[in-house]
């Protein structure tokens, strides 16, 4: 009990946590200087080939630094009880010691001859290998502690935009130097700023956090534990993709340098000056993979990462050769490039440490997974550079493209690649948002709107510039604002969360925002209630319907009607029977014109003759223009004989019997098709429409009173029948305010159908 309340005494808390983590952004940046000029770089590769190593010597020494990843199992524990941040700021001090002995490089050379340089080299390489394995396999659990969850994405991306730009001063450097200086001489310089980044690196991760000795730890090694984790399906699945993906990509990009420079035709210079393209590529990308990865979880973003990775076998196989072109197409395959990398680096490392190892067990998960990343990525640099040497005399031609022994590493790379995309699809996520729908997010609204709405809606101080926003981020139709809005939804200024309502309500459904709407809805504010009832009709999301059925029996009249309405728009025809019940027995006429509007809306003819009673009492211009539109509704067969009606009230405004009249006119085909020989019907509507044409309305309305008197109404459909029948009724005392009326009938008979076929059918 006590060691336990000492412990959570001693743990760093995430306020101490978020206060290292500039200094860990800081050796992030410097030690990306420091890689980029000696080891990992095409620095060093082309070193290497300076000294007259071949490609088998470069891939076997270059595989000493993975291979060492192997001590992880047997030194784990030891670091542990050691302490992870002591460890491995001691070992990554004395691995930056080693590395200075590469200034001796020269010496050695013309002393003792290049052979000599070679093993002297090798040996640096192999004592700077074992550092590593050491401070790496420390570094681990320590960054599983020290970075927050919650940030863990927006801290990969904001480490990758700094180390990128670090990284791209070192490559124009680098290019710069290796361009005017000759021999080894632009190496040594080249080395030693690396060296200078690279001490400058230990002392800025001094000052992070956390990494404290683990009470109780032994030096032993636990197999039980080691092998526990072997048998976790999830991890298992997941380092068989690294797996495949770093076979498939390790050799192929260590031998990209030699690739570009006798395949392709670049100098040395500017294929020194070839990163440049991938790490604009991930300054470009970076931050947003990382607010992605936050947001939308890790495996999106990785699988987003490791398609765009499919795509780089095949653009460097299909790239001009040495062409005036040749580095324009490296440059931008190499910016692609850079996009995949950071997606991947970011999605893999932060579903790693969020999803795939539980922090309880790191040191066990960690130390299995940097020993397998070891011996894998040691085996593909051995054989990638073995691999070359045995197929340097591989020549061919598929068409206008040249096969030589680097398209087999593409192809390596292509097929493997795209069978590790395979086995991630099966891996645990760590969100519930597909690759798919990721992918949508970016392809559906205005996602550039979008991202400016999102951090302008963040920076926004006031209410109404926070409203002006909110409107925006609806405007914009991405699910990229999904999140901001929920946001909104939860302000506590009303003004916010009633604009928020309306921006939802221009969305494609969402589950999360259907879901927020009806919380709202639930709520006990009766005025944003409403606003939800109406918006969740809009949305289209069926999802809404069981809620809306709920808020029919709400002790708000407002909320009643609101909910009526939106089922009808979401067509709930489960619904007509009760909304029928209801207008019987309602005496609200508020309520009685929205049960009537919504019934109209979903068709329903057995509610012809009460939709009419109802018209006949309207007594203002607009829900008598309401009142019709449902009547109107219930006699259509398509939506365009909605519009019809719609159209035709617009086109009345003006010239009312100009509009009418010619409506008529459209309909005598129509009508002469049902009535057949019979003139007294065909004579009244050429007596209507002519009537209609001079303005005179009230002797138009008689003569379309003859006319309907002179149709064969028991042909046609019971509510057509009705409807025909009330308007003859009331055009016997035709009211010019009642225009409506007039249109009911030219609307229905546009819509008429005979019973049992198509109009005319006898």
């Amino acid at each position: 009990m006590i060691r336990t309340e000492l412990s959570e005494q001693n743990e760093t808390t995430n306020v101490e946590k978020l206060r290292g983590l500039p200094w860990s952004i800081a050796g992030d940046t410097t030690v990306t200087i420091f890689s980029q000029l000696i080891f990992f770089g095409s620095v060093f590769i082309l070193f290497l080939d300076k000294l007259g190593l071949n490609k088998t010597e470069i891939g076997s020494l270059l595989s000493l630094i993975p291979f060492a990843g192997t001590l992880a199992l047997l030194i784990a524990p030891a670091t542990a009880r050691f302490g992870f941040k002591r460890t491995f700021v001691t070992f990554y001090g004395i691995r930056k010691v080693i590395t200075c002995f590469l200034l001796f490089t020269p010496w050695v050379a013309t002393a003792f001859g290049t052979g000599v340089a070679s093993l002297f080299v090798a040996a640096i390489t192999a004592g700077f290998a074992l550092c590593k394995a050491t401070a790496d396999t420390a570094a681990y659990p320590w960054v599983q502690e020290y970075i927050p969850d919650s940030v863990r994405g927006k801290y990969y991306a904001t480490s990758n935009l700094f180390a990128t730009i670090a990284s791209f001063v070192s490559v124009i450097l680098a290019g710069f130097v290796i361009e005017r200086a000759s021999g080894l001489t632009g190496f040594m310089i080249l080395i030693s700023t690396g060296i200078i980044a690279g001490f400058i690196s230990v002392w800025s991760y001094a000052h992070v956090p956390g990494g404290a000795p683990r009470p109780g730890a032994t030096a032993a090694v636990d197999l039980r534990k080691v092998l526990a984790v072997g048998r976790d399906p999830n991890f298992r699945r997941y380092m068989l993709g690294v797996g495949l993906t770093i076979v498939g990509f390790t050799p192929l990009l260590s031998f990209l340098p030699l690739f570009m420079r006798q395949v392709v035709g670049l100098s040395e210079s500017n294929v020194v000056r070839l990163p440049t393209g991938a790490l604009a590529g991930g300054l470009l990308a970076g931050y947003l993979w990382g607010w992605a990865s936050d947001r939308y979880g890790s495996k999106p973003v990785m699988m987003s990462g490791l398609l765009i990775r499919l795509l780089l076998p095949l653009l460097w196989f299909l790239m001009p050769q040495h062409s005036q072109w040749s580095l324009t197409f490296a440059l931008g395959i190499a910016v692609l490039q850079g996009i995949g990398d950071v997606g991947w680096a970011i999605g893999s490392a932060r579903l790693l440490f969020v999803n795939v190892v539980p922090s309880a067990q790191s040191m066990e998960y960690m130390a299995l997974y940097y020993a397998l990343v070891g011996i894998i990525s040691g085996l593909s640099q051995m054989l990638g550079g073995f691999a070359l040497d045995a197929m340097a005399g591989l020549h061919g031609q598929l068409g206008a493209f040249t096969l030589d022994q680097y398209t087999v590493l593409m192809a390596v790379a292509f097929v493997l690649t795209a069978c590790s995309l395979w086995i991630f699809g099966r891996v645990r996520g760590d969100s519930g948002v597909s690759t798919g729908q990721f992918a949508g997010l970016f392809l559906h609204g205005n996602p550039l709107r979008a991202f400016e709405s999102m951090i302008r809606y963040h920076r926004a101080q006031d209410e109404r510039a926070v409203v002006f926003m909110t409107e925006r981020l609806g405007q914009t139709q991405s699910h990229l604002t999904v999140d901001e809005l929920l946001d909104a939804l939860h302000d506590p200024r009303f003004n916010v969360r009633y604009e928020a309502i309306i921006s939802v309500a221009r969305m494609r459904p969402d589950p999360r925002l259907t879901d927020a709407l009806i919380q709202v809805m639930r709520g006990k504010s009766p005025a944003l209630s409403v606003i939800a009832a109406w918006a969740l009709g809009r949305s289209g999301d069926a999802r809404a319907l069981p809620p809306l059925r709920e808020g029919m029996n709400s002790s708000y009249k407002s909320i009643q009607m609101h909910c009526a309405r939106s089922l009808a728009t979401l067509g709930d025809q489960t619904i007509i029977p009760e909304l029928l019940a209801r207008l019987y027995r309602e005496t609200d006429y508020g309520l009685k014109i929205a049960y009537a509007s919504a019934l109209g809306k979903l068709q329903a003819s057995e509610a012809t003759d009460t939709l009419l009673a109802l018209l006949k009492r309207a007594d203002d211009e607009i829900t008598q223009k309401e009142l019709a539109l449902a009547v109107a509704r219930t006699v259509a067969r398509t939506v365009g004989d909605e519009h019809y009606f719609i159209q035709l009230l617009r086109q009345s405004r003006t010239e009312t019997g100009t509009a009418l009249a010619q409506a008529l006119a459209g309909v005598r085909r129509k009508v002469s098709k049902l009535v057949g020989d019979q003139g007294p019907a065909l004579a009244a509507l050429d007596a209507s429409s002519d009537l209609l044409a001079r303005n005179n309305l009230a002797g138009g309305a008689l003569r379309l009173r003859a006319l309907i008197e002179a149709l064969p109404l028991d042909r046609l459909s019971p509510s057509t029948a009705a409807v025909l029948n009330a308007c003859a009724t009331q055009l016997a005392r035709f009211d010019p305010a009642r225009i409506e009326y007039l249109l009911l009938v030219l609307h229905t008979l546009h819509a008429m159908e005979e019973v049992g076929g198509a109009t005319g059918k006898k």
